[in-house]
């Protein structure tokens, strides 16, 4: 009998196998579903745009050998792969990173650039912008290209940037120039996003080979012996071109020195005016050529004197930098009293940084003696979740707080009547059971005991949930921050400018109007932060939309669910004895006095 029902089993298996699976079409899919004409949930929605490119490419696609038998990068390749959202294996990458690296640490801390050229402003991460600024730049066949930095964070695309900038620089060392910006440091990019994208994208040792060719990135460039090209600006222990010659620039930029002024010092405000009153202060003294940089945290201000007493001393024509966000994608500040020259030139390449500035972007093209300013709008891009999650991470908060609320309503299943009701005491036998009669004073109050430590525990996990939600006013990219450390002004309505922002929240495009709207509230993030990086390998993004916020459902108390929970928590050495008298009403029982509370659906913003 045994081995008849073997046979049968084996004999059913290979029926199964052998059996050709039926998969139905799409059609009959929709069909099976009742969907209207026209609809599919398995089509895609817009079906102009292509989906991601899955697959990781195979070497002899991401790497050509010119004519000396030597192995680059395909630059061409990873163009239209890195635009289809493709990546690369991890191999491939590092292997970019450390050719860079190693082609980059042999240039000088003073590049020599000859014109034509093009000189690009800071990029951070916009990808398909980069892609537009190419178009209206030029060839690498007919002129050379200056990128004056910040090519990483607060943008999604920042490695896709980095690594197709790091192959053109491969295969055309000297049609191309890159020089460091403030971001392209190990403290900004965990405390901004570079980190936590390499980390999604890639692994942890693509992130350390980032860091290292950021090391080895040059930090200025003279373009014809003419325009001296800089991340952020001129210092005061910058006399002349020789004191670069002796600047190690192959470490951390620190909060002071010629390293960190040359990343992060900017033009003083109403540059060019700076002794005369302003809407922006009082005037400074004469003779200022430098004071503390305020907004940055870090660095200096240089006046118009500075900036004009450094071109002479250099047999300079201008300054050219990037480091702040144009309304116009450009600023030409005073002219100098010798060449009538501008004495400063800011440019930016990102046009509508952040997808909220809606400024346009710049590139300065040189050629002839000759500079043209080319500006262009900004491109259309995928969509990412904040901090690079996926759509469960984003949509947890949400559904833990529905769950620790119906967990909270079911040890809480007696009516708001009866929890408002404390004038009952432990000898009211009238709300007692049966089978709670039968009960010691002792077994009551372990039992009351035990469902106190349950309603603890699960408002422990609706804290939890409440502080994720919460971490959306505080994340990396427009933050909700203090104004009071602001010192902003209101925007029109009277509310605060970075009160009203989050991370890509739904009414974020309803407050920031124009450029001046954006600056304001972004003035914070401009700062040298002050942190401390996480050391545990915990990278788990956990940064809730606003849109997740919820309102609380029936009150006990005198207050919602979530305010007994938060109150009971945050409260250290006291005991307001509101937890003991729920624990104490549900170990009791009761008699059925009305309804239990109903739960309620919450809409989101």
């Amino acid at each position: 009998m045994a081995n008849t029902n073997q046979e049968y089993y084996h004999s059913a298996l290979y029926q199964i196998r052998e059996r050709e699976p039926i998969i139905p079409t799409s059609s009959q899919r929709d069909a099976q579903q009742d969907l209207p004409p026209g609809v599919s949930f398995r089509e895609r929605p817009v079906p102009s745009v292509p989906p991601p490119v899955a697959r990781k490419p195979a070497d002899k696609e991401v790497f050509i050998r010119n004519s000396y038998g030597e192995e680059m990068p395909n630059a061409e390749f990873l163009k239209h792969h890195f635009l289809q959202e493709g990546r690369l294996t991890e191999s491939q990458a590092l292997y970019i990173l450390e050719q860079a690296t190693l082609l980059l640490s042999q240039e000088p801390n003073l590049v020599q650039v000859e014109s034509p050229v093009t000189i690009c402003g800071d990029i951070h991460g916009q990808y398909y912008d980069l892609m537009k600024l190419f178009e209206i730049g030029g060839s690498l066949s007919e002129n050379s290209y200056l990128f004056l930095g910040d090519y990483v964070d607060r943008g999604n695309f920042g490695i896709e940037c980095l690594l197709y900038l790091y192959a053109l620089k491969i295969q055309y060392p000297t049609h191309f120039t890159l020089l460091r910006g403030n971001h392209e440091c190990r403290h900004l990019t965990e405390y901004f996003t570079f980190k936590r994208e390499c980390l999604h994208k890639y692994s942890p040792a693509v992130y350390e080979a980032c860091i290292s060719s950021f090391c080895a990135l040059p930090v200025t460039a003279l373009v014809d012996k003419r325009f001296f090209c800089v991340h952020g600006g001129i210092s005061p222990e910058l006399i002349t071109l020789e004191d670069l010659r002796t600047l190690n620039r192959f470490e951390e930029p620190g909060s002071s020195g010629l390293l960190c002024d040359l990343l992060w010092s900017d033009p003083v405000a109403n540059f060019g005016y700076e002794h005369e009153p302003s809407a922006h202060g009082p005037p400074l003294p004469p003779g200022t050529t430098f004071e503390h940089n305020g907004v940055r945290g870090c660095s200096y201000f240089f006046t118009y004197e500075a900036a004009c007493k450094f071109l002479e001393r250099n047999s300079l024509l201008g300054i050219i930098r990037g480091h702040e966000a144009q309304d116009a994608g450009y600023t030409m500040f005073r002219k100098t009293p010798t060449k009538k020259f501008p004495s400063v030139i800011t440019v930016f390449s990102a046009p509508n940084y952040l997808d909220v500035y809606h400024n346009r972007a710049a590139v300065i093209k040189y050629a002839n003696k000759n500079i043209t300013i080319r500006q262009f709008n900004s491109s259309s891009h995928p969509y990412w979740l904040p901090n690079f999650m996926d759509g469960f991470t984003w949509s947890l908060p949400f559904v833990g707080s529905k769950i620790t609320e119906m967990l909270l309503a079911i040890l809480a299943t007696c009516s708001q009547e009866e929890l408002e009701d404390s004038s009952s005491g432990e000898d009211d036998d009238d709300t007692r059971t049966i089978a709670d009669l039968a009960l010691t004073p002792g077994e009551i109050s372990e039992r009351r005991q035990q469902i106190k430590n349950k309603i603890l525990a699960v408002g422990r996990m609706q804290r939890v949930f409440q502080l994720l939600r919460e971490e959306a006013e505080n994340a990396s990219e427009l933050s909700a921050l203090s104004a009071e450390g602001a010192n902003m002004r209101p925007i029109d309505d009277g509310q605060m400018g970075p009160e009203m922002l989050g991370v890509q929240g739904t009414q974020i495009r309803n407050y920031i109007r124009n450029f001046a709207d954006a600056r304001r509230s972004d003035m914070l993030n401009e700062r040298l932060p002050t942190f401390h990086a996480e050391s545990s390998g915990n990278d788990f993004p956990v940064i809730p939309a606003p849109s997740m916020r919820r309102r609380g459902s029936g009150e006990i108390e005198g207050m919602s669910m979530e305010e007994l929970i938060r109150r009971t928590l945050t409260e250290e050495g006291t005991d307001s004895g509101v937890v003991e008298r729920l624990a104490d009403r549900i170990a009791r029982g009761r008699k059925v006095t009305g309804r239990p509370m109903p739960l309620k659906r919450f809409e989101t913003a």
